[in-house]
């Protein structure tokens, strides 16, 4: 299946406000992508984050670093999008070992590059996330934090309300 390495500048944000947000993302002619089921299995690696995500609209097997910090954050993604197969998660899980499974109903919005998420994860709460991705090299990393920030702006983010962690990093802690 496809796959790649990318960058994406991102934020995470504790949001109570989906009903709002949809209304701009419609205002500015987004395209919803759908509702999906999500169930994120982290993985024990020695550096950065492995997850399998298994959903009804993606599944992909996901390697990522990115520092912990609120407001817009570097993330390099390598991304393998796979069909369904649980001896995957097996031979993953006996390998390395399960660090956290994330459950969460997450809401797919687009405008051009930048990918938009209502989130409710299990346990956690209702949250936003925004990912202004550079999938074929044709977006600046500076290019990608304007983006980010403008949306920011758009949505109305608050500082306060922005997270600096993983939801799996969040579950641990919990």
């Amino acid at each position: 299946m496809a796959g790649g390495v990318r960058l994406n500048i991102e934020i995470k944000a504790r949001s109570d406000r989906h009903d709002h947000i949809r209304a701009i993302l419609r205002s500015k002619n987004a395209r919803q992508v759908g509702l999906d089921h999500q169930i994120d299995t982290y993985f024990n690696v020695s550096e950065g984050r492995l997850k399998l995500r298994e959903g009804n609209i993606e599944n992909s097997l996901i390697f990522y670093s990115r520092s912990n910090q609120a407001g817009p954050k570097r993330s390099d993604v390598v991304l393998y999008k796979l069909v369904p197969d649980p001896a995957l998660k097996e031979v993953l899980s006996a390998s390395n070992g399960v660090l956290v499974v994330v459950d969460k109903q997450r809401e797919i919005w687009f405008v051009e590059n930048v990918k938009l998420h209502l989130d409710v994860v299990h346990e956690l709460g209702t949250f936003v996330e925004i990912e202004a991705i550079d999938a074929d090299g044709s977006h600046t990393e500076y290019a990608l934090r304007e983006q980010c920030d403008a949306w920011i702006e758009l949505l109305g983010i608050q500082p306060e309300d922005l997270i600096d962690r993983s939801y799996s990093d969040l579950l641990m802690d919990a």
